[in-house]
């Protein structure tokens, strides 16, 4: 053995650990948690009516559609399980789409998320705001000052935790979406308890649940719409892949129970607003979960909006998390700055990625108007999907030798193609509006920035001295680099 050689286990150990390189911490309740905590937001509580109301108020096809849009979410995350325990790598959709379509189609999936996704988490903490502050101020409107302030202390407190402590992160998204599901629990055993008392009455509005007017096709297709909408975030697991304990086996796992899970109790909670109050009352009221509260629980009817606030902020608190692995795997790629990619030296996590998603929210906070300019990409989201499923496609074809741990029923990301494009391609049909061009030149200018900065790799020197001192300042390197690195 060389003089300088040192086999010693515990030597080799230690240099594993000193590695500056996101962490396994994420195990399986923790995924169920995200996922769960992403689904579930405050539109379950205040406003399931789309659905309802786009079927005519036939509480048949409601349920129905509430079911579908749940098995179609459910396929989708089984497409994205294959992705994640074959490539468990940081950043969800975009690295999937870098591997089976290539960088272009990568970046423009950056390029409308880096704006589109802090505008969201940007409105989360508006809409939470609102509803905290909401209950002292009683029938009057919160002054709009008071509710950007406290929304900006939300997204920097967020932001600040999920850069220190990834554990406290997973930890505090466990607690919130136990307390909404609790929530969610009151709702449906009370809806039950109800169903079984009032047998005769409730009964007979579920037996003839057909005899309201059948919605043609257009209406069909828009409480698809809604239903999707409101299952949005089940795609969330995959932008923490490469943090997940075990991913071969707790990704598939996670995914099965998550999705299962939320659609019993979107299914049970719209079955007991149903047997409280009317098709009318339900597509009328401005918070369905408050007007049930007031006819089943009216001495603690104020659980409710708590409960809102409460789902709002762990949904936050998850949309965060994942945001802040898309920079950086962007980043990593070279498709965003080279220190969004770098990990604090103390506790590993993505801090300057969080920062720079939170900074972006912030933005979009300040002028609150700017958040409804994400109506022009509510498109995006769909075609993003039907791009990675398409990848997946891809890659069964160009990278049969590929490790995959969990396989998806081949049809079935063929069904999510065709899904996806669907649903991108029937509103632009439907009702034409400049709305989706503007948002078509906006993914389409990203090629004003790729062709200079990525493809040709133009680079300015004085950006590489900011990096420097910022990196200093946050005390961040890049990953898989030593914990003593610093920037020379």
């Amino acid at each position: 053995m060389g003089k300088g050689e040192n086999n010693d286990p515990k030597d080799v150990q230690r240099k594993e650990k000193a590695k500056i390189q996101l962490k396994r911490n994420i195990g399986y309740f923790d995924g169920v948690s995200f996922i769960i905590g992403s689904i579930v937001g405050a539109g379950i509580f205040v406003s399931p009516t789309g659905v309802l109301k786009h079927s005519l108020l036939n509480v048949g096809v409601a349920l129905m559609i509430w079911t579908a849009s749940g098995l179609v979410s459910l396929m989708g995350a089984l497409c994205y399980a294959e992705l994640g325990t074959a490539l468990p790598y940081s950043g969800g959709e975009y690295s999937h789409i870098k591997r089976g379509l290539g960088s272009v189609p990568a970046f423009v999936f950056i390029w409308t998320s880096t704006f589109t996704k802090p505008a969201s988490n940007a409105a989360r903490a508006l809409l939470f705001a609102e509803y905290a502050t909401q209950p002292f101020y009683g029938i009057c409107p919160t002054p709009d000052l008071l509710k950007k302030c406290l929304a900006l202390a939300v997204l920097w407190s967020l932001g600040i935790l999920n850069g220190l402590s990834v554990k406290m992160a997973a930890w505090l998204q466990a607690v919130f979406t136990l307390l909404k599901m609790m929530a969610l629990s009151v709702i449906a055993v009370g809806g039950i308890v109800l169903l079984v008392a009032r047998q005769k009455e409730t009964l007979a509005r579920f037996e003839d649940m057909f005899s309201s007017e059948i919605p043609n096709a257009s209406q069909v297709a828009e409480a698809f719409f809604q239903g999707l909408y409101a299952y949005g975030g089940w795609w969330s697991l995959n932008y923490m892949a490469e943090e997940m304990k075990s991913p071969s086996r707790n990704i598939p796992l996670t995914v099965m129970t998550a999705v299962p899970a939320v659609i019993v109790f979107y299914l049970l909670v719209n079955i007991s607003y149903l047997t409280v109050l009317t098709p009318k009352e339900i597509v009328s009221s401005v918070a369905v979960a408050v007007t049930w509260a007031d006819r089943v629980i009216p001495s603690v009817a104020w659980i409710i909006p708590l409960s809102v606030a409460v789902s709002i902020f762990g949904a936050l608190n998850s949309s965060m998390f994942t945001l802040g692995r898309l920079s950086y795997a962007g980043s990593q790629s070279g498709h965003l700055p080279l220190l969004i990619s770098m990990l604090n030296v103390h506790s590993c996590t993505p801090a300057p990625a969080m920062i720079f998603s939170t900074i972006i929210a912030s933005i979009f906070i300040i002028p609150s108007d700017l958040i409804m300019l994400t109506n022009y990409f509510g498109f995006s989201s769909w075609l993003m999907t039907g791009l990675t499923c398409a990848s997946l496609i891809v890659l069964r074809y160009r990278e049969p030798h590929l490790h995959r741990p969990y396989k998806v029923f081949l049809p079935i990301p063929f069904m999510m193609v065709a899904m996806s494009f669907f649903l991108v391609l029937a509103p632009i049909v439907w009702s034409p509006n400049l709305q989706y061009v503007y948002g078509f030149l906006f993914m389409l200018g990203s090629l004003i920035v790729y062709l200079p900065f990525i493809h040709f790799k133009l680079r300015f020197a004085f950006l590489d001295k900011i990096t420097c001192h910022l990196q200093l300042l946050l005390e961040v390197c890049p990953a898989d680099g030593s914990a003593e690195g610093k920037c020379e």
